[in-house]
């Protein structure tokens, strides 16, 4: 019986080729689609989840009051992690971690510039990074120990094994001894590091780290077996009430989060976990079911199009005994041939495509032939795909009578041709609200990479200030400013797009003493205004020819608001107890992603040289204003100084338009994957409507033959045939506009600036919907109108 239908399933198959390519080129984009999304959210899934100590991994984030508003993060005091160690039984092991960024590090005469981070000593113990050389318990004990990656240290060293023991030096001026090496690190880790410095080196780097009013780094616990993490939490919460006496109007409270979850749900709304990539993740999940839905419909359809052609066999073979369900059991069978084909079409079509999926995506993904739940995972999904897309038609081939059959053309009722319909507008729905949310997110990635930031971010470069240019800066300058293709220089700490310093340190007259204020402060050098093309709308810059700006203070237009200040220039205000006057106030500018809101900032200037934060600080950039179009000359330039004045550094630089644009770089992914799902979901849409149409076609043959020839025109035949289905989309149409608007708002919202959601875009996806159906539909009709008249009507 199995053979049998086997052997009618391929032979019904190669009998009608066109269409059988049609369902199962459909139903492999929709496979492959799905498959495509289904490995990236394990991928996602999978970050940080191959710890051994997962269950009992945890991190620190803080709550605190900000103007009116409860906001929380990850940042906490460096002096936490031993601090929980010793006073909370329930804490077994205990690190501080932070920050990532760039060192220059080189052994005898080769430099290489590597990014990494400081961890505490218990931090190899906590984390299952294996090691391949020392001791976890001893890699990061001493002040002068660093473990490094193989990558680096067979960089440096030739091997993991030669490296345990060797001097390395750091940014050309500390020497630490590699106590460790540990696997470069996988590709599903959400911390990427290829060193790791200790703690206490780090505490005595940046002395504030040793206040507890201070944050920055992050904490991370590993929890004694059998601690119960939420009652945990709750001593904890205010715990910094006791370390914070000092300030009573601050008020912090700490809360306790999975390690592994915070990839995925790291976002904080009113202080409380909401959230994340997860929103992402949970998108996808829903379009890779939605689009493997529109392509089982496509079958559905398809199949019912070509029934007429096989109710006589029906007929025929219900007239010889055959019951019902060994009809179902045959058209169900068709249907998951044509879903195996399909799946081997789909695997094809993933693999070619992976690559550039990984690419587009920023992943590793691999198809995991070796791992038997991947095998398990298409399985459910062919199985699925061929029960879902066989069902409909064999439920509905099966039904007809064999007398009214075996009697003439079978009439089907009016029932199935209006599911038939309703599948349609499905299918349209999900598509016009995928086109609509395309659009949508397209303008808001325009909008946040082109917005004008109230600076001017072209012709920027960032240069870090390193090595023997920390000495030689002022001779740096004045070269540069003579080299050509330059126009104008300055420094600050960070970068113009990564300002996240914040403080509350600041006093002014008329102060509310019960409020809590924090402001964004950064220390700048002369020219800063200039250089970044800030529109300055009261005082002056900071100016060599006024020594006292030194304790003089520029604040933005959100800094004057928060303040109060009328009329701020000569107001003096004190920033951690330095106080000084108020000499300029900028126009608002954008100093971090259009997801923040503009928060108050203050502008230092640079203290005497010699003495100066900027020489000192790890992050300090040189900021270079080049002319247009002489960028690559201006490169030259700055690459021959350097090399001059600090050889033993490799020259590096940044644009600030490339730093910007990595801002988004999620938000630029997501917009690409629905560009390509949305084209893919409309194509697949199209084979639905194109069965439909053939369908229709087919039943009206006869009317249209007959209206031929009573001298009808090929318009009022060709509105005949297209009208229900411009219909279909209407309906489509009013549905999914609501829908993607309520998605698209909710979207939205994760962005302080947003582009608005404006009617022509609702217009613009029903007037595509409407075309792409049209010109679906105008094929079909085309062909209806011109056929056969004897042919048509001999047809019985």
């Amino acid at each position: 019986m199995l053979k049998s239908h086997l052997i009618i399933a391929i032979r019904n198959l190669w009998k009608h080729k066109g269409f059988s390519a049609i369902n199962i080129i459909g139903l492999a984009l929709g496979m492959a689609c799905s498959l495509l999304i289904l490995l990236w959210v394990q991928s996602e899934r999978q970050v940080d989840g191959f710890h051994e100590n997962n269950s009992r991994l945890y991190g620190v984030y803080m709550r605190y009051q900000l103007e009116g508003k409860v906001e929380a993060n990850y940042s906490t005091p460096g002096l936490l992690p031993e601090e929980l160690k010793k006073t909370m039984p329930e804490v077994e092991l205990a690190a501080g971690f932070g920050w990532a960024r760039s060192c220059s590090f080189s052994v005898g005469d080769k430099m290489l510039k590597e990014i990494g981070n400081a961890a505490g000593p218990d931090f190899f113990s906590m984390f299952s990074y294996p090691l391949l050389e020392g001791n976890a318990a001893e890699a990061l004990r001493s002040p002068e120990s660093i473990a490094i990656s193989r990558k680096m240290a067979i960089a440096f060293f030739g091997s993991p094994a030669q490296a345990i023991g060797k001097t390395i030096r750091y940014e050309n001026n500390e020497h630490f001894t590699v106590t460790a090496v540990f696997e470069d690190l996988p590709a599903n880790t959400s911390e990427k590091f290829d060193f790791l410095l200790n703690w206490e080196f780090m505490k005595k780097e940046s002395e504030w780290l040793t206040d507890w009013g201070s944050n920055g780094p992050k904490t991370y616990l590993l929890l004694r077996a059998g601690t119960d993490a939420a009652q945990l939490e709750k001593k904890l919460l205010h715990l910094m009430d006791i370390y914070n006496r000092a300030n009573k109007q601050f008020h912090y409270e700490l809360g306790l989060q999975r390690f592994d979850r915070q990839y995925l749900h790291g976002h904080f709304e009113n202080g409380y976990l909401s959230g994340g990539r997860i929103e992402y993740v949970q998108l996808f999940s829903l379009v890779a079911v939605f689009i493997l839905l529109i392509a089982c419909i496509n079958f559905m359809n398809l199949t019912t199009a070509r029934s007429v052609n096989r109710l006589k066999e029906i007929g025929v073979r219900k007239a010889m005994g055959a019951i019902r369900w060994e009809l179902i059991r045959q058209f169900v069978g068709e249907a998951m041939v044509v879903a195996i084909l399909s799946a081997i079409l789909a695997m094809l079509l993933v693999s070619v495509t992976l690559p550039a999926f990984n690419i587009l995506t920023d992943k590793q993904i691999i198809l995991p032939y070796g791992k038997p739940l991947f095998w398990l995972m298409l399985a459910l999904l062919t199985l699925f795909s061929g029960m879902l897309s066989g069902s409909y038609p064999a439920l509905f081939l099966s039904s007809f009578s064999p007398i009214h059959v075996l009697k003439g053309p079978a009439k089907t009722g009016s029932g199935s041709l209006w599911f038939r319909k309703g599948l349609v507008v499905f299918q349209f729905v999900l598509s016009i609200i995928l086109i609509i949310s395309t659009i949508l997110i397209s303008r808001q990635i325009q909008y946040v990479q082109h917005t004008y930031l109230g600076f001017d971010r072209e012709n920027l470069v960032y240069l870090p200030l390193e090595g023997d240019l920390v000495a030689r800066q002022e001779v740096l300058r004045q070269a540069a400013l003579r080299s050509p293709g330059i126009s104008a220089v300055t420094k600050m700490m960070g970068t113009p797009t990564s300002l996240n310093a914040r403080t509350s340190g600041v006093e002014w007259e008329g102060r509310n003493p019960a409020a809590v204020n924090y402001f964004t402060h950064s220390l700048v050098g002369y020219d800063f205004i200039n250089t970044m093309h800030l529109q300055l709308l009261q005082g002056r810059d900071f100016s060599r020819d006024f020594p006292t700006d030194s304790s003089a203070y520029i604040l933005n237009e959100a800094a004057v608001k928060v303040m109060g200040l009328s009329d701020p220039i000569g107001k003096y205000i004190s920033f951690w107890t330095k106080r000084g006057p108020v000499i300029g106030v900028l126009r608002n500018f954008h100093f971090q992603s259009l997801h923040s809101a503009i928060e108050p900032l203050i502008l230092r200037l640079e203290p005497s040289a010699g003495n100066s934060f900027l020489t000192s600080y790890q992050g300090t950039t040189f900021v270079i204003r080049t002319q247009a179009g002489k960028t690559r000359q201006a490169l030259a330039s700055l690459e021959k100084l350097c090399r001059e004045l600090n050889p033993k550094f490799p020259f590096s630089y940044k644009f600030a338009d490339e730093e910007y644009t990595r801002l988004y770089k999620s938000e630029e992914v997501i917009g690409r994957l629905s560009v390509i799902f949305a084209v893919l979901a409309i194509f697949i849409s199209c084979l639905g409507l194109l069965g439909l149409s053939i369908f229709t076609a087919e039943q009206k043959a006869r009317e249209i033959s007959i209206r031929k020839i009573m001298g009808a025109s090929a318009t009022s035949l060709f509105r005949l045939l297209s009208s229900d289905f411009l219909w279909l989309v209407a309906i489509a149409f009013l549905i999914a506009a609501p829908l993607a608007w309520w998605a698209m708002h909710t979207w939205l919202q994760q962005f302080a600036y947003k582009t608005p959601i404006s009617w022509w875009v609702f217009a613009l996806s029903g007037i595509l919907a409407v075309l792409i159906a049209l010109g679906t539909v105008s094929v079909q009709a085309i062909k209806a109108v011109n056929m056969n008249l004897i042919k048509s009507l001999n047809n019985k």
